[in-house]
């Protein structure tokens, strides 16, 4: 029987709404991932805030009506299209800012925070970044996996972010399977998108607001997803778990108490950096 964690409900003024997951104390049930947003955004929603300590993703559906607008403090500027992937890896701290680009139309999408080892948390922040034409699709009998970070089936994502983590975007058909081999060292966990999705046996859709964690259960590390009601979707994350404390205060989490009120006071005083004016 596999481990079942609660997807919680999220809006955020007018124009955001998610089905959310998080961690808790050291990350757990899905170390090193901190949490996932399954969100859909219409308009502004978060003026620009600080990160520290780990790296934010967001990751666009294929089917996301518009674009993201994306900007951070170390000057970078670019338009998240629809099915690409953007890594904020924040480290020691930088401002960030993410607005769909065509008002009035829907970004489908995934927020993901993921942990940095301790060590890398004091580096300096970058940003790496793919198109959707440039993630590896895996066609099977009746299923297609896009694979924007990890590798599956011979297909590897040409992203080498700074943990360890793997993440697969798995349409299917009804009445198709698919069965995914997990990295030996990996955890993971799907968060169940659209329609209903079995998992290791068991059924899941977002209706029910659960989802499957501390994944593969069997000795063989497979992971079988099938859609037997109709279409379906998912995606499945793993990585390696880092088991390092996470202190948390608002976006920025950190290792320990000392590093994140460091982090704190490096913000208020403007190491961050500030964003280019419009």
């Amino acid at each position: 029987m596999n481990a079942i964690a609660q997807l919680q409900r999220m809006h955020h003024g007018s124009h955001f709404r998610a089905f959310t997951l998080r961690g808790g104390e050291a990350a757990e049930p899905i170390d090193p991932f901190l949490a996932v947003d399954h969100a859909w955004i219409s308009g502004p929603t978060f003026p620009p805030h600080p990160h520290a300590g780990f790296s934010a993703v967001s990751y666009l559906f294929p089917d996301s009506k518009t674009g993201i607008d994306n900007r951070d403090s170390l000057g970078n500027r670019n338009l998240i299209q629809p099915g690409g992937l953007h890594w904020t890896a924040a480290g020691r701290g930088v401002m960030h800012e993410e607005v769909p680009a065509e008002p009035g139309k829907t970004v489908h999408m995934l927020q993901i925070f993921i942990n940095l080892p301790r060590d890398r948390q004091e580096a300096p922040p970058f940003v790496l970044s793919i198109a959707p034409e440039d993630i590896p699709v895996v066609q099977l009998p009746g299923a297609k996996v896009r694979v924007p970070l990890g590798s599956f089936a011979g297909a590897r994502s040409p992203l080498v972010p700074p943990t360890d983590v793997s993440m697969l975007d798995i349409s299917i058909e009804e009445g198709a399977e698919v069965r995914v081999p997990v990295v030996d060292g990996h955890t993971a966990f799907v968060m169940p998108i659209d329609g209903a999705v079995g998992i290791d046996g068991q059924p899941f859709s977002l209706d029910e607001q659960k989802l499957p964690v501390k994944l593969p259960q069997g000795e063989d590390r497979l992971v079988t997803l099938c859609a037997k009601q109709g279409n379906a979707r998912a995606v499945l994350f793993s990585g390696v778990p880092l088991r390092q404390p996470v202190y948390w205060q608002g976006p920025l989490a950190l290792a320990s108490a000392e590093a994140l009120a460091e982090a704190i006071e490096a913000y208020q005083r403007g190491a961050f950096g500030k964003l280019q004016p419009d």
